[in-house]
């Protein structure tokens, strides 16, 4: 599933180094800070690879 905004995307890919051990988990905050506790490396990846060009800077709560 891709992200739905660049603030997703970018939330994402801390959470992502973090779990790959490149950034302290205690330098998580926010939104990172509850995706790395609730996604895989692999759900991760996916929200953090999408293209941000085209996306929203933050998603509808629609």
């Amino acid at each position: 599933m891709p992200a739905k905004s660049k603030a997703q995307q970018q939330a994402a890919g801390a959470a992502l180094s973090a779990k790959r051990g490149d950034t302290k988990v205690s330098d998580l905050q926010g939104a990172s800070k509850s995706m790395y506790d609730s996604m895989s490396e692999e759900e991760l990846e996916e929200f953090a690879e999408t293209d941000r060009e085209g996306l929203p800077e933050h998603a509808d709560d629609d």
